[in-house]
């Protein structure tokens, strides 16, 4: 019930933005698939040492005529690799977050370990070995990710309703893992085992059972089948639910248009059904996530995406729900938003951003999100200010729809936050 209450808390807050010091894809793969917005100036990721405070606080408007709530939380965020023989290196990223208001019975700090691996290559830089606890990334999309199978249960503390925040901050997976890359391609396989049964709302814990809490294998392969398209099969099996096969594609169609399409089949688990019989039983269904990005002459990306996901609830679904109570909704809600997963069979996506357009120095990042089943919506707007070593940012956010509906249903409706980070 901590952790229940925790997740409530998180989920509806959700008030930080996509952090400038730490990369969208750190996987060494020779492609990267990843459709994703530039990093701002401050957004260094070849030094060795990547260190920066943060710091917010704002009101949060909450429901039902209920008294305003001050948010406030303060962040040290950490990156660290280090070479220290011919091939070998090591790398250590770590994230220490204080939130309020927090969940009753938790605890308002949190410690995530992110990544703490060693790894090595060949001479040549085609063979890659990595040991340890590694943020393995997979997929195309920018607000879901049908073939990011690493991603459930690895975001310990929900500090941002950003898609490309929420994948830098989740924790790794421990993992051995191999990569064999090519020009223009590469295979991986990652194998991860069983470490723990149960999640851990410690203050300073690894929390292996969040992300090894079943033995896991996936193997991909990517490569160019022409000039201007990306293209990634990924293959992956856990243990007690079955196989997933998915892959990714990225097009160039013009000098400005980037069109992505992600697709994952297979078996997973149920979480409507076991919210409402509390068994969870396993079924074969899809995901899919497909968009496009445009680039303006004004520097301006936007993407929109529409995305589908067979395991969410349908319109029936919902219903049985609602009419189970309002404690089986919550749970459901709850259990999708732990995985990472679309808690609706339709949505949309419309992001856009623009660095250092209009004003130099100043990027403006924006994007809503929209249930396809119910219509309500999220929307999240950042303007960040770049000086010298340090972001000042002004953050708004607003979840609109009916109280049975997915953003309608949270506690808090709209937050409004100021923002500084400091970069050593």
């Amino acid at each position: 019930m901590q952790r229940v209450a925790k997740w409530v808390v998180y989920a509806s807050c959700a008030l930080i933005t996509l952090h400038p010091a730490m990369g969208l894809c750190d996987d060494t793969d020779a492609l990267s698939l990843q459709v994703a917005p530039e990093l701002p100036a401050n957004g260094s990721t070849t030094a060795p040492l990547r260190l920066f405070l943060e710091a917010s606080f704002g009101p949060v408007t909450q429901r039902n005529a209920e008294p305003k709530l001050s948010a406030r939380r303060a962040s040290i965020d950490l990156g660290y690799t280090i070479l220290f023989s011919r091939g070998w290196r090591a790398t250590l990223s770590d994230r220490l977050d204080y939130i309020e208001p927090v969940g009753v019975g938790s605890t308002p700090t949190l410690n995530s370990l992110r990544e703490a691996y060693v790894g090595w290559q060949d001479e040549p830089g085609q063979l890659i070995v990595e040991a340890g606890r590694v943020n393995l990334r997979y997929g195309t999309a920018y607000g879901y990710n049908p073939t990011d199978f690493f991603r459930d249960g690895a975001l310990r503390a929900v500090t941002s309703a950003d898609p490309f925040a929420q994948r830098e901050n989740r924790l790794g997976t421990v993992m051995l893992r191999s990569q064999q890359v090519w020009t223009g391609g590469a295979l991986s396989l990652a194998a991860a085992p069983k470490l723990a049964n149960q999640t851990s709302d410690a203050s300073f814990s690894p929390d292996w059972g969040a992300t090894n809490h079943n033995n896991r294998l996936s193997l991909s392969i990517s490569g160019q089948p022409r000039k201007g398209v990306n293209a990634q099969a990924v293959v992956y099996a856990a243990q007690d639910i079955g196989m997933q096969v998915g892959g990714n594609l990225t097009a160039l169609l013009s000098e400005s248009t980037v069109a992505h399409l992600e697709w994952a089949g297979g078996r997973d688990q149920d979480v409507l059904a076991a919210a409402l019989t509390g068994h969870t039983p396993t079924i074969a269904r899809n995901r899919l996530a497909a968009g496009l990005t445009y680039t303006t002459t004004s520097h301006w990306s936007l993407t929109a995406e529409a995305e589908y996901n067979g395991f969410a609830a349908s319109k029936e679904g919902w219903s049985a729900a609602l009419s189970a109570g309002p404690a089986v909704l919550g749970n459901y809600l709850l259990e999708m938003q732990r995985r990472q997963d679309n808690a609706s069979r339709r949505a949309y996506l419309l992001y856009a951003s623009q660095r250092g357009g209009w004003v130099k120095s100043l990027d403006i990042t924006a994007f809503l999100r929209i249930n396809g089943d119910d219509r309500s919506r999220l929307g999240w707007v950042e303007m960040r200010y770049h000086l010298p070593s340090i972001d000042l940012a002004l953050q708004w956010q607003q979840m609109s729809g009916g109280p049975t509906t997915e953003y309608g249903i949270l506690p808090f409706s709209r937050s409004i936050q100021l923002l500084g980070t400091y970069y050593f």
